[in-house]
């Protein structure tokens, strides 16, 4: 299963920095490979919201599973060739926060022989959306 992981500093407070990471409209901000995002549904974004993301051409629709302000949240898509499963951790320090976005997708059916290459690919769009992120989060720097 291919995965990306990166961590980074900012000195948004928990509380802004959850807000920013959980409306997935954000996306396209910082991530190159999402050209669009629209929230789906009415309301406050929390559990259950969905999210229409166009990534690499391909249409998702991510639902918010998990929603635990300012801490955790788990935004997941499932179509008939793959499930994106992103998990948002924020961690308050004395000057801000540290957010966290662990991605993994999972490749369904006979389009598994094809992780390997998704894995090799997902490194490549995963290290530009690390650096997007820390170009767009206020005084962002990478934790090591």
């Amino acid at each position: 299963m291919p995965q990306f992981i990166t961590s980074v500093k900012t000195s948004l407070s928990p509380e802004e920095a959850f807000d920013y990471m959980t409306d997935l409209r954000n996306l396209p901000a910082w991530d190159p490979g999402v050209s669009s995002s629209e929230k789906v549904d009415e309301g406050d974004i929390g559990q259950g919201s969905s999210f229409d993301v166009m990534a690499s051409g391909a249409k998702l629709t991510y639902v918010l599973i998990e929603f635990d302000r300012p801490t955790r949240a788990i935004a997941e898509a499932n179509n008939p060739r793959l499930r994106s499963y992103d998990v948002i951790s924020i961690e308050p320090t004395i000057d801000g926060s540290i957010v966290t976005w662990d991605a993994t997708l999972e490749l369904n059916g006979v389009f598994k022989v094809f992780s390997p290459v998704l894995a090799l690919m997902f490194d490549r769009i995963g290290a530009k959306a690390e650096a997007g992120l820390q170009a767009t989060l206020p005084n962002a720097m990478e934790v090591s």
